[in-house]
């Protein structure tokens, strides 16, 4: 670079070192007005404005040359930030739609488990009447009422096979709790 040029570089602005002024208009003598000098002057901020953007990609360019990155370079840079954003943000979405699932299955349960309450509940009020436990006592337990004789009425479906007999010869109907319990231990 000339010293010329660099002198004219560390010039503030509004001081030129040139003879001519940078706004003709005012070194002539009188003002000029009119609309050949608004297009004059809107046509040279556009061509400003042009040149200061066309200045700036230069200088972004020239910065990454400086850097010594090339086109490849940098967009190998831009895929691995790009990436790196990705794994960034993938640990955080596993875990929320992990969790999302989760919820959705704990409400599923909670369901089921609202239903089974309503049932035992149907149950609870079902069995508060002395009636239905009497019924309840006789069908599952045999029980019978003082006086009364019971009936077994064996059909002919409900004949015992010989897998149901014990080595003592009862049948597992009959047999007592703790031969059906050693028996189940025992196979």
């Amino acid at each position: 670079m000339t010293r010329a040029k660099r002198d004219d570089r560390r010039t503030p602005r509004g001081s030129a070192r040139s003879t001519r002024s940078r706004r003709p208009e005012l070194t002539r003598g009188r003002p000029k007005s009119g609309p050949a000098t608004a297009a004059r002057s809107r046509s040279r901020t556009t061509v400003r404005a042009r040149v200061a953007e066309g200045v700036r990609s230069k200088r972004l360019a020239g910065a990454a040359r400086a850097l010594g990155l090339s086109s490849t370079r940098r967009a190998a840079i831009a895929a691995l930030v790009v990436c790196a954003l990705a794994f960034t943000l993938a640990v955080p979405l596993r875990t929320y739609l992990a969790q999302r699932a989760e919820v959705a299955e704990q409400e599923e349960l909670k369901e089921q488990l609202t239903g089974k309450v309503a049932e035992l509940e149907r149950k609870k009020r079902a069995l508060s009447d002395p009636a239905q436990i009497e019924a309840e006592a006789r069908r599952r337990l045999r029980y019978v009422m003082p006086g009364e004789t019971p009936y077994i009425v064996q059909l002919p479906g409900d004949a015992p096979t010989g897998e149901e007999h014990t080595s003592g010869g009862r049948t597992e109907i009959d047999a007592a709790w703790f031969e059906k319990l050693w028996s189940g231990m025992s196979e």
